[in-house]
Parts: C-alpha cells; structure tokens; sequence
C-alpha cells in the first residue's frame, strides 16, 4: 500500500512537469501563465482540503474512542452461523465505513474478524470476502467524511449533504438488495447453521498478522482489541449525531466537528480515550495522514487537470459524447461509461475522479441548457458516477489499487488461502447491483421512481443546437 501512494505521488508531479512542458511548447504559454492555471485549478477545491483534514481525524478519533467498535458488537452479539456470516460481514463494514470513512480502513478491521470467524462457522471464504470487500466500499460512495465522496462533490461544485440526500435512497435499496442476495446464495450454497464466537476468532489471529496490522493500520489493532474486551454500546451515539446532522442538512464542517466533539465527549466518559492530550495526539494522526498523501497528490493532480484543460486536452473525447448523445440521458449515461473507463485506465479511483471529474462537469455546462437548479441536479448525478464507478468499479479492475491492497490485506490476516485479486469480483453482489443499476436507470428514466434520484427531464433540460 504505502509502495502504490509512493509511486503515485512521485508520478504526479512529474506528469504535471511534462503537461506544463506541452503546454508551453504546443500553446506557447509563459512559465506564469502555466503556474497561474494550476494554481486557479486547486483553488477550486480549497475547501476540500479542510473537509478532508477534518475527515481524517474524524476517523482517528472514531476507530480508536470505541465508536466503530461498539457497532461492531451490537452486530455481532445477535449471533452468526455458516449462512449469516457474509450477511454479517456487508452490514456491519457498510456501517462502520460510513463511520470512518475510508474503505480500506474498515476492510483492514474487519477482515481479520470475518475471514477467521468465516473460518470457525465453515461460510464460503471468497462470498464472506466479496461481502467485506463491497460493504467496505459502501462508506466510500456515501459516506459524510469519505475523501472520495468529498472530492467528487468539491469537483462537481455541489455540497456533499446534497449529494447524499440526492443518492441515499438509492444507495440504501442498492444494499439491500445486496444484503438478499448474499443470503440466497448463502443458503443456496447449503452452508451451516454453526454459531462462532468472535473473540475466539481474534484469538486466533497470527503473531506475525498483528506485526502486519500493526504496521499497515495500528487503529485497526485498537479497534479489534476493543471489540474483544469490549465497550459501552452508548459508544456509537457519535455516529447517530453525525448522521443526524447530515440528515438536517448541517453543513459538511459542522457534521465531522459534531462527530469529532462527541466522540472526545463519549470517550472520556468511557474511559477509551483517557485523557485531552492523547485526544489531540489522535488529531495529530489524522491531519498528517491527510496531508502525508492524499491532500499532496490531489493537488498536484488538481494542477494536472487545470493545465490540460487549459490546452484543451480532453476536447477530442468530449466530442465524441457531443456527437453520439442524442439526449440529455444518453448525455449522462456516456458521463457514467467515462468514470469507469478512466478507472480501468488508471487504476486508482482517486485519479479517475480528479482527472475525468472535469471532462464531464464541461460536458454539462456546456452542453446542456437549462436552468442552474436543474443542471446542479445533474452535477449531483455527476459527482455520483465518479464515486460509484471509481469505488465500486475498482472491485472489477484486478490491477487497481482497491483490489491489490484487499487482496493482499485477506491473503497477510488470513494465510490458509491464497487470495488473487479476480476472487474480490467472483462473489461481490453489492458492487455489481451499484455499477449496473445507476446506469441503467439513467439511460432509461427508471431513476423517476426513486425518490430524490431523478434527473430532470425535456423540456426541463436539453441539448444544445
């Protein structure tokens, strides 16, 4: 993992040199022209870097106070057998990566609970891990504190809270259905009725798997000793706040310094967080996390982005959509197809998000005339497609990122089986119903029949002659 966030964030700012250098020979700007470019592309999402700092420790604080850890067992105290261990296993890293907001935070929790507890009551090793491994995306797509959903709201100007609100009920049906469909194929699979014990799972986790942990993600290892030893379930009313507050419409920065208040408040009443000053220790964490690697290659990437379309680089696949889209829909349905093509290309979702996020936005405003309220509904549909086809697509690309750093998270937690990147795609139900779904329902109109998911319609919108 730490090798991939090195070689991209070396990679970044030597593409950026070299676009700067096309850019001045092909277009003969000035060395001040070229910074002036970049610079006005990251001012565009200032603000996401504040959210994401916060984010960060928001994370921090929650792993380790007990929040994440009180929700796991409530979930785990109502039992698990053979056929309810993938069940489990999405619900619970659906919760708890809405809680962190980081997928590959809550897979590096869980997997050492699930694989082995998918051990213990004899589940399906590889439909227990694509439950996991789509649960964990889950958070990522939706949730509040997710530097994806931030960045891919920050790129398409609409706030976050309106980008849940626009795409929650959707995403909820979309789990749903997943939450089913693991459970008929669990029982079609005739797998037993024998109930685990969670502690004993942990128990049973490798000396080396903890030198792993402990190394990779250290606030996963307090997370699972939390979950062993136990907390007070009162632990996850942070995470009741915060959702709360996202409901009422409370502003981004307001959400994560409830979250994070709280979280301090319930942790020195429950004796997890022992004092302010380990607090702030916790803070100290996340702020570096953010800016060790994801605030530095967003912005060296947010500069790549400024200068090529400064040079009109992305001119020729825009054409392209202009001329196949003979309506709006068929408009945002190409927008959909490109998010996840620029995914296979460049294998980190993150990338595709800041590189392709743009392409898309001008393709609606310049494209599409209408009014502002109803084209920021479809910016909304925008920044959905980068995140549901950078997440979620990345479970079906074996060479991203998500897929190498899951499978070999599974493959370090739990050595009795040799995990390869494709057994992350075989079973995972919940990333299959997502990509597909959001597509289909924009190309046909189905989407009207989920509330808050429509985009407007013609008259309302339309192409421009």
């Amino acid at each position: 993992m730490v090798g991939i966030k090195l070689d991209f964030l070396i990679a970044a700012p030597i593409s950026t040199i070299y676009v700067a250098i096309i850019a001045w020979l092909t277009e003969k700007f000035s060395f001040n022209e070229i910074v002036e470019k970049a610079v006005n592309s990251v001012k565009e999402i200032q603000l996401v870097f504040f959210i994401l700092m916060l984010a960060y420790a928001m994370a921090e604080a929650f792993m380790a106070s007990g929040v994440g850890a009180s929700i796991i067992i409530m979930s785990l105290n109502l039992g698990l057998t053979g056929k309810t261990i993938a069940v489990t296993g999405i619900i619970v890293t659906s919760v708890l990566s809405i809680t962190i907001g980081t997928s590959w935070g809550t897979f590096a929790a869980c997997a050492p609970i699930f694989l082995w507890l998918n051990h213990i009551v004899g589940g399906n090793i590889l439909l227990t891990l694509g439950a996991i491994a789509g649960g964990a995306c889950f958070g990522d797509n939706i949730g509040l504190i997710s530097d994806t959903t931030v960045v891919s709201s920050g790129i398409q100007k609409v706030e976050v809270i309106h980008r849940i609100r626009h795409q929650g009920v959707w995403s909820l049906g979309c789990l749903i259905v997943g939450i089913i469909t693991f459970y008929v194929v669990s029982v079609m699979m005739g797998l037993p009725n024998i109930s685990g014990n969670v502690n004993e799972a942990i128990n049973q986790i490798p000396d080396n798997v903890w030198e792993v942990l402990k190394s990779e993600r250290e606030s996963a290892i307090i997370l699972l000793n939390q979950v062993k030893d136990g907390v007070p379930l009162y632990m996850c009313l942070p995470l009741i706040f915060v959702l709360i507050s996202a409901i009422k419409g409370f502003p981004t920065l307001a959400c994560l310094f409830i979250g994070i208040i709280s979280s301090l408040v319930f942790g020195l009443i429950s004796g997890t967080i022992p004092n302010i000053s380990e607090f702030l220790d916790l803070m100290y964490t996340g702020f570096s996390s953010a800016g060790a690697s994801v605030i530095i290659m967003m912005m060296w990437i947010t500069a790549f982005g400024g200068i090529m379309g400064s040079i009109n680089a992305f001119e020729p696949l825009s054409r392209i959509v202009k001329r196949i889209s003979k309506n709006v829909r068929q408009l945002m349905f190409y927008n959909g197809v490109f998010s996840i093509l620029g995914n296979v290309a460049l294998a980190d979702e993150m990338a595709q998000i800041v590189t392709i996020g743009p392409i898309i936005k001008n393709l609606v405003d310049e494209t599409v005339e209408g009014s502002e309220e109803e084209k920021y509904k479809l910016r909304l549909r925008n920044g959905c497609f980068s995140d549901a086809m950078g997440v979620f697509g990345s479970q079906f690309i074996p060479w991203h990122t998500y897929t190498v750093f899951f499978t070999g998270i599974a493959s370090f937690v739990y050595p009795l089986y040799e995990f390869r990147p494709t057994d992350i795609m075989k079973y995972n139900f919940l990333s299959i119903i997502v990509v597909i779904s959001i597509l289909i329902l924009t190309l046909t109109g189905l989407d009207k029949f989920i509330p808050l998911f429509n985009i407007p319609e013609e008259p309302k919108v339309k192409l421009k002659k």
